[in-house]
């Protein structure tokens, strides 16, 4: 079996093993690719990993041998599923490594906008606490999460994370899915509809795939409906949020703060109009990014190559081709 790696620096930077991955074929691995190197470097798989290399209906065509596409990610929106099922190819993703690390990342966004550390810190070293008049001073307002509402849109296994997460704060939680589960309902985490959560959260963090459907799903309409000085956090895809709408609910207030892992485009252009705002902090991408989650990442990539070479795949995600 034939298995080509497309992208693997982004997953393994050089600090895992691609051991087990080379038990189960020839491979090759190959840092990243360019589009232009596409066709090149994976014209003789019959199993190819990528991550966020886009696959269209033209690169089927050009690629006769290939019979399976194995994702590096949970969201598997660069993926041409049609033409997939079109020319017979499996496709799965990886649905359940980075829970607790994206999770845990939207608490690292919400708690800078809320505290300030390496202000504060690099205040501190600068000389400012040794030489202040008081005990302690603030560069910025300070926020305590307590008993405000966090809105959750998306009611996967990371949006109910985040949710129980935030139960431990003291919040409230509003959550926003397709499938309510009335059994985890408690007098703290409430289902609803993303209007009421839109006009009742203090915070919002979206947690939905891109679809064409969630594609702008917070947009100007959505931004009129929210409170006053809400903080908005996206660790799941950047064209969820209409970003020339988020821009003008910046420089209106409707936005206190935000805090992005995702962009719309991916990397941004230098003069990108969010870089403006002193209150919005932009992380390149790396809510998944723990060693401790690729390792996970990297050993259910592995199985999921494994069972579709014994002819029982797993985490597949184009139903029109079973294998």
């Amino acid at each position: 079996m034939k298995i080509v790696v497309l992208d693997g620096y982004a997953l393994n930077p050089g600090d895992l093993s691609w051991k087990s991955l080379e038990t189960l074929g020839d491979v090759t691995i190959y840092e990243r690719t360019e589009p232009d190197q596409l066709i090149e470097h994976a014209h003789e798989a019959e199993v190819l990993l990528v991550n966020k290399i886009k696959f269209r209906k033209t690169h089927f065509e050009a690629l006769p041998n290939l019979k399976y596409i194995g994702v590096l990610a949970t969201g598997y929106n660069v993926i041409d599923l049609e033409a997939a099922d079109a020319h017979g190819v499996v496709v799965t993703n990886i649905p359940t490594y980075g829970t607790e690390a994206v999770a845990q990342f939207v608490f690292a966004h919400l708690l800078e906008i809320c505290h300030h550390i390496p202000l504060h810190s690099k205040s501190v070293k600068a000389g400012k606490w040794s030489t202040h008049a008081d005990f302690c001073y603030w560069e910025k307002p300070l926020i305590e999460l307590y008993g405000k509402t966090m809105g959750i849109v998306g009611g996967g296994r990371i949006g109910m994370k985040t949710a129980e997460i935030a139960l431990a704060f003291g919040m409230t939680v509003k959550l926003y899915t397709r499938t309510p589960d009335p059994s985890k309902q408690t007098d703290r985490l409430s289902f609803c509809s993303l209007d009421d959560l839109l006009y009742d959260a203090d915070v919002i963090s979206l947690h939905l795939p891109l679809t064409q459907t969630t594609r702008g799903i917070i947009d100007a309409e959505a931004f009129k409906k929210m409170k006053d000085g809400v903080i908005l956090i996206n660790t799941a895809r950047g064209p969820l949020i209409d970003e020339t709408a988020l821009v003008q609910a910046l420089r209106s207030g409707k936005v206190f703060a935000a805090g992005l892992d995702v962009l719309s485009k991916e990397p941004p252009k230098p003069d990108t109009d969010l870089f403006q705002f002193e209150t919005v902090n932009i992380t390149p991408h790396i809510a998944w990014a723990p060693k401790e989650t690729r390792a996970r990442l990297l050993n259910l990539a592995v199985e999921n190559v494994r069972h579709f070479i014994l002819g029982t795949p797993i985490n597949q995600v184009n139903g029109g081709v079973s294998w």
